[in-house]
């Protein structure tokens, strides 16, 4: 009996790949068959993305399948949230994919606060300001292009835009849509009114549809250029909301840290809380599975470590995540935090120079040296970790039994290490690829492989190896 695949394709950052999934002997079974790299572009003075080159990587990956002879009963696409395509009538892109790290949106929450408040906005939406949300890129397209939005038919978050040249049908998915806080919290559907306030046109925003749902065949097109025909079935194509579909908690009030460029940790709920307490605790309510709410902070995650690194191998210095481990250690005495979720960490030119900096500015020992410097990012982040579980107890009153980490940060075992020292909670590490396994569960619960999301993550519990790390 041949093998039933489903196909994630995981787009993030700085890379991208290709992994199928079926199920043997009662476990899950991942296969990755093609990885790609990712990365900004600067094009018309801005940071972008290269969406024709991911496409012909989306592809490429997927003719490896027909090479392979494992074709995928159904695929889907996850990535970062917040950036879109605007298509015009005749579906061709307006613009340029301008990325959430570009600078165009600085000083739009201002302009945002003159149609609605800070407030109101939070009430409504349950979303964490960051600046780079898509409510603030919209305010800079009104700024720098408003031809664009006026010609425009339709928008698609960047996944969507993917499914939509599979397919030819343009979807709008729920769990990316709610990242660009236009989404109503309550309603879980766009808001309306805030969209007539804020003067973005309604037609160019269809309705949402959620994880699971079928968006239709490749186009013939398509199923000649890779050799095969499949279904795209939607996945949580936020990565993050993929990914927490995949950690295997069965404790209640259990954290997860998805654990990657970006660090996201929080909790798995079922109602938003969209109180002024939250709020000013910078806690957001991010669409989730089957309509859950992923109530989680943002904070900077294994991003500043990767830009040391990027900066160390452009001085001629080669050096593996795990030899900055070594050097952290060398320094466990560095007095000196940072506040990793400050702005000057967003896109430095050097991320050494904005840590160097930051100690600088608030008075702090400077680092001296890369052990220094290594070890001050890496305590910043356990520290963070620890303020964000702490803030979770107070705001539901209820202590947090754990933390589960997954993503590629779960491999990073002194930094897993450092957050159950600091947060003095037993932390449980792995699976790895949470965001393309949580990818494939939605795609599997479509087709009834399992009939629960509970049965699911218990499959991902006895199919992967997890680490556990006592405080």
């Amino acid at each position: 009996m041949a093998e039933t695949y489903y196909l994630a394709v995981d787009i993030g950052a700085s890379s991208g790949r290709h992994i199928l999934g079926h199920t043997e002997n009662g476990k899950i079974v991942l296969e990755e068959i093609y990885r790609f790299e990712n990365g900004l572009i600067k094009k018309n003075g801005h940071l972008c993305w290269d969406t024709d080159r991911l496409f012909s990587e989306i592809l490429a990956g997927m003719k490896r399948c027909k090479e392979l002879q494992k074709i995928p009963l159904t695929m889907g696409i996850d990535t970062w949230g917040v950036d879109f395509v605007l298509l015009d009538g005749e579906g061709k892109p307006l613009g340029d994919a301008v990325a959430y790290r570009d600078p165009r949106t600085e000083g739009m929450d201002a302009v945002a606060a003159q149609k609605i408040s800070p407030e109101e906005l939070y009430a409504r939406t349950g979303i964490q300001k960051q600046i780079f949300n898509t409510i603030y890129q919209f305010l800079a397209l009104q700024k720098e292009a408003p031809d664009h939005l006026a010609k425009a038919e339709r928008m698609l978050m960047i996944p969507d835009y993917f499914h939509w040249r599979l397919t030819g049908k343009a979807v709008n998915e729920y769990t990316n849509a709610t990242t660009t806080q236009l989404v109503s919290a309550e309603k879980k559907d766009w808001d309306w009114e805030l969209l007539d306030r804020l003067e973005l046109p309604r037609k160019i925003f269809g309705p949402l549809s959620f994880p699971g749902t079928e968006v239709g065949e490749l186009t013939p097109a398509i199923a000649e250029a890779v050799g095969f025909s499949c279904k795209v079935v939607l996945p949580g194509t936020h990565d993050t909301a993929s990914a927490v579909l995949a950690v295997p908690m069965t404790e209640e009030n259990a954290v997860y840290i998805s654990s990657g460029t970006w660090s996201l940790i929080g909790l798995e709920r079922m109602h938003a809380d969209c109180s002024e307490e939250s709020r000013l605790k910078n806690f957001t309510n991010e669409g989730g599975y089957e309509g859950r709410f992923r109530y989680l902070k943002n904070i900077m995650g294994l991003w500043m470590i990767q830009s040391v690194r990027r900066e160390l191998k452009a001085a001629g210095q080669t050096v593996s995540f795990d030899d900055l481990c070594d050097l952290a250690q060398k320094a466990l005495d560095f007095p000196s935090r940072v506040d990793v979720s400050d702005a000057c960490f967003l896109a430095p030119e050097s991320m050494q120079a904005a840590v160097d900096g930051f100690c600088a500015r608030t008075g702090q020992k400077v680092p001296s040296g890369i052990e220094e410097r290594m070890a001050c990012i890496y305590l910043s982040l356990a520290d963070g970790y620890k303020k964000a579980v702490e803030e979770l107890e107070a705001l539901i009153g209820k202590p947090i039994p754990c933390i589960h980490i997954v993503g590629g940060g779960s491999k990073d075992w002194y930094l897993n290490e450092l957050t159950a020292s600091a947060t003095g909670k037993t932390v449980y590490a792995g699976p790895t690829e949470a965001t393309a396994l949580g990818n494939i569960l939605a795609q599997m619960l479509a087709n009834h492989a399992f009939s629960s999301v509970p049965e699911a993550r218990k499959a991902v519990a006895g199919s992967f190896a997890v680490t556990k790390i006592c405080k």
